[in-house]
């Protein structure tokens, strides 16, 4: 009997240990649900009231730059290259000399066509003397109108040798004048490929060098469809010309992070879409007196738009979970409900909220982070 006895305490102290657990745990998954725990008094939380305001964002945009006026300077004639009156990187004038180009074939056949010119121009005289002279005989009845028209004729004839020589003179001269590679804009002198002595031709698939104008410099930067639209809607426009008239002036963030001093102007918008990536190209214009940018320069287009009747939420009165952005709210009888939030941007500290909030909301600022859905809480106004 005793040892029966025994046995049963110990199946009863085991089915009790089993049973303490569960009642914990059915316990804390009552608390999991969001009440607050027994007897313990809702806690004091900051909370704030979401009303529309106005917002300015400050959106930034990927660039690169080039100068109002990038020229590919190439040879108009072939030749050996003799001589390079400028050095890489030099900042040169409309009309000065770049290169040299042999110019002996060239004045060789100026004299050539000069030759041929002046034996057209006795040949002119002679037709000219016939013409008098038959002009005599048929004054004079010696001669029949025939001969005389066919005494013009020859003239006419050879007048347009002559013609025909100037014009091959003027060729050459041409030619002798492309020897001298000047400098189409006032700018600045990129790559230099080629040596002295090099045999350069217009054929070549290579030029001579880069010469970009870079008095104002062109900022080109691509804009998304959503983007584009919204930057419509702020600036309405009967076209797009009336359009840029109304967009302020942009700012220039150079690569080392730094502003650019002097501001832009958006001076141009593509006609069409990239169907590839769903953007569209712009143009901004900055004055570069000081020369302090260049062609092939990077940079980011710093765009400012005003909003008006936005809702704002602090960013830090936010939490980030897989990439989606949630906040408590605050119901009329104080509890608390996690809410996925939708946002258009961030405006400084403040995300600009498009969905998941109504104005008059009520948000727990702070001290959210061991807050669940249904919990009771104190709201404070949020300092």
């Amino acid at each position: 009997m005793k040892k029966t006895t025994a046995v049963s305490t110990g199946t009863a102290g085991l089915v009790l240990c089993l049973l303490i657990p569960a009642l914990m745990i059915q316990g804390c998954k009552g608390t999991a649900e969001g009440q607050n725990a027994a007897g313990a008094p809702p806690q004091k939380l900051p909370v704030i009231t979401i009303q529309p305001a106005q917002a300015r964002v400050t959106t930034v945009y990927s660039s690169t730059l080039e100068g109002v006026v990038n020229v590919e300077v190439r040879p108009q004639v072939s030749g050996s290259l003799l001589k390079i009156y400028v050095d890489e990187g030099a900042l040169v004038r409309a009309g000065q000399p770049l290169f040299f180009i042999d110019d002996r074939v060239y004045r060789q056949q100026l004299n050539t066509a000069l030759g041929t010119l002046h034996n057209a121009e006795a040949n002119m005289e002679s037709a000219r003397i016939n013409v008098t002279k038959t002009e005599t005989l048929v004054q004079n009845k010696v001669s029949s109108n025939i001969n005389l028209e066919t005494a013009k004729a020859a003239f006419a004839a050879a007048k347009a040798v002559v013609e025909q020589a100037q014009a091959a003179v003027e060729n050459a001269r041409i030619n002798i004048g492309y020897c001298t590679i000047t400098a189409p804009v006032s700018g600045y002198i990129g790559r230099i490929p080629f040596k002295l002595g090099s045999l350069v031709s217009p054929t070549g698939t290579t030029p001579l060098t880069l010469l970009s104008d870079t008095h104002n410099v062109n900022a080109y930067f691509s804009m998304g469809e959503r983007d584009f639209v919204n930057f419509e809607k702020q600036h309405p426009g009967n076209n797009t010309a009336q359009m840029l008239d109304h967009v302020p002036a942009v700012s220039l963030q150079l690569p080392d992070g730094s502003l650019y001093a002097e501001k832009g102007k958006i001076t141009a918008v593509e006609g069409q879409f990239d169907k590839g990536t769903g953007s569209i190209t712009l143009r901004a214009t900055f004055p570069n007196n000081k020369s302090i940018l260049r062609s092939g320069n990077t940079g980011k287009i710093l765009i400012d738009q005003q909003f008006d009747n936005v809702l704002l939420l602090p960013i830090a009165s936010t939490m980030e979970i897989q990439d989606k952005i949630y906040a408590f709210t605050v119901d009329n009888g104080n509890k608390v409900k996690q809410v996925p939030l939708q946002s258009s941007g961030k405006t400084g500290t403040d995300y600009i909220i498009t969905g998941g909030l109504q104005p008059g909301a009520r948000v727990v600022s702070q001290g959210f982070e061991r807050l669940q859905n249904g919990m009771t809480i104190t709201p404070e106004p949020a300092k």
